[in-house]
């Protein structure tokens, strides 16, 4: 047979698209989670160490890691429950290894397409033996081997907890590998002023990473706008914050600031009072580019398809809308 062509191969990917489409609207309509984990999705906002499979950990170590039945109230409640949950058990060379492993197998049973998780940069030194090559292989020879139709965009982790020069030191050795894509910072939002970031998100702008961080989950509309000012940012992770003023959401719509909401997290953490209110709502209506993402799956007990069908099932949005997320966390930016 010939080679299809250009706009054969185009007609293809439309089609391909419009059926993943409809069977994503159908599912949701007919709540139908195991459809919806069939159709391609993003998960943009996933700390792997904690958004992995349940299962898989079980199987492969005994232990069983429960999720969270009530809400939290603050970051050490969610600290306390890690301590508990995960610990010093976790804190080894061969249990950070099956940790990525987990996060690509819970990715591919989600049917997760798009794949944005990362390492801490102190963890280039604790689990990798200060090797570069180490840490970047760790990531790519899992995504090979468990799930290689999957889009790995690898991520540098930067804790707001630590010091700029130590976070400086630990950096050198990711500047100027095109293997990452991204960088996140994340931690409790009060831990020190976000301008002290400035030159860390400087250099890497300069190294042509997207700039993401961690503000408006704990923090205010103005801290949104502030962070995504200082630091010239992309994408926030969280955001919702924003929501609270007309103001803060007309600038994400104009500068085309990405916020990848994690909607169970944000209940759970008692950041929005329930599903029903969540903020995405009034987000998407005014124009934000919002995705829907796990955040940690270990602690919260939701996967993104879990996500999509909850927004769903309590009219926050419709199956269409819904789509049009899903289809935006796809595309290329």
């Amino acid at each position: 047979m010939g080679e299809y062509s250009a706009e054969e191969t185009r007609y293809s990917e439309e089609r391909n698209t419009m059926d993943h489409s409809s069977k994503f609207i159908w599912a949701l309509e007919n709540n139908d989670i195991e459809t919806i984990r069939q159709i391609p999705k993003s998960d943009l906002h996933n700390h792997f160490v904690l958004g992995g499979s349940r299962a898989y950990i079980k199987s492969r170590t005994g232990f069983d890691i429960w999720p969270i039945t009530k809400p939290l109230f603050t970051m050490d409640q969610m600290h306390n429950w890690s301590d508990k949950n995960m610990g010093a058990r976790f804190d080894t060379e061969q249990m950070r290894r099956l940790l990525i492993e987990a996060a690509f197998v819970q990715a591919k049973q989600d049917g997760v397409t798009v794949l944005e998780i990362g390492e801490d940069v102190w963890a280039l030194a604790t689990y990798f033996h200060n090797d570069i090559d180490e840490l970047i292989d760790a990531f790519k020879s899992v995504n090979d081997r468990i799930a290689p139709h999957i889009e790995l965009r690898l991520q540098i982790g930067l804790s707001r907890h630590c010091s700029i020069e130590y976070l400086q030191s630990c950096l050198e050795p990711f500047w100027g590998r095109e293997e990452f894509y991204s960088i996140d910072l994340y931690g409790d939002e009060s831990a020190q002023p976000i301008e002290n970031f400035i030159p860390i998100y400087r250099k890497a702008r300069e190294n042509g990473l997207r700039l993401k961080a961690h503000i408006g989950e704990w923090g205010t509309a103005e801290d949104v706008i502030q962070g995504i000012k200082l630091l010239s940012l992309d994408e926030v992770q969280h955001g919702i914050a924003a929501a609270e003023s007309d103001a803060a959401v007309e600038y994400l719509v104009k500068h085309k600031i990405r916020l990848n909401i994690t909607p169970t997290s944000n209940v759970l953490l008692s950041r929005t009072a329930s599903i029903k209110t969540h903020p995405i709502a009034k987000l998407y209506g005014a124009g934000v580019d919002v995705t829907v993402n796990s955040d940690d799956i270990l602690i919260f007990d939701s996967d993104v398809s879990k996500e999509y069908l909850l927004l769903y099932n309590n009219g926050v949005l419709g199956a269409e809308e819904l789509n049009r997320i899903r289809l935006n966390g796809l595309r290329h930016l």
